[in-house]
Formats: C-alpha cells, sequence, structure tokens
C-alpha cells in the first residue's frame, strides 16, 4: 500500500550528512520525496513509497544517523504522487 511519510528531525542533524545519506537510503529503498534542513536547525524528510519500503527506509536513518537524532515526530498520510525522485532541497 503506497502511502505519505513526514518526519522532521531534531538533534546534531544538520552539518553532518543527514541529506545526503537521506538521499541514498531513499535511493536504495526506491522511494520519492525530498529532504531539507529547516531554519531552526531541524531537518523536514517528506517520502512517499509503499508502507514497508518506506519503514525498512526510516529504519535504516535511525541506526545509520541515530547519534546524531534527538527526536524525531513521524506522521502519516495518503500519498499525492507528486514526486518523480528523492532530491535535497534547499531552505
Amino acid at each position: 500500500m503506497l502511502k505519505r511519510v513526514e518526519v522532521r528531525y531534531s538533534g546534531r542533524v544538520q552539518g553532518v550528512g543527514f541529506r545526503f545519506t537521506a538521499e541514498r537510503f531513499a535511493n536504495d529503498h526506491q522511494v520519492k520525496g525530498y529532504v531539507k534542513n529547516l531554519a531552526d536547525g531541524r531537518v523536514e524528510l517528506v517520502a512517499e513509497g509503499e508502507e514497508r519500503q518506506l519503514n525498512d527506509f526510516l529504519d535504516a536513518l535511525r541506526f545509520e544517523l541515530g547519534d546524531a537524532i534527538d527526536t524525531y515526530a513521524t506522521n502519516w498520510f495518503e500519498p499525492t504522487g507528486e514526486f518523480q525522485r528523492f532530491e535535497i532541497r534547499l531552505y
């Protein structure tokens, strides 16, 4: 089943390669969407794909970057189909 997930990560998540790691893992797990730094120091991630692929993708990020993440808020939605690929966006 296709899903959309939106996650905001806080901690030491900027300046540690978070976005580049997210992009690599998204491509590995065949999910589409984006990741970007927020002005308040958090990182926002929005992704769409099969629910299992999204969960595996998020688990991989938490495993790889867990030391940098203090907290995260995850929200699930119906997909919009707006993404063609996964990308790193600017603010």
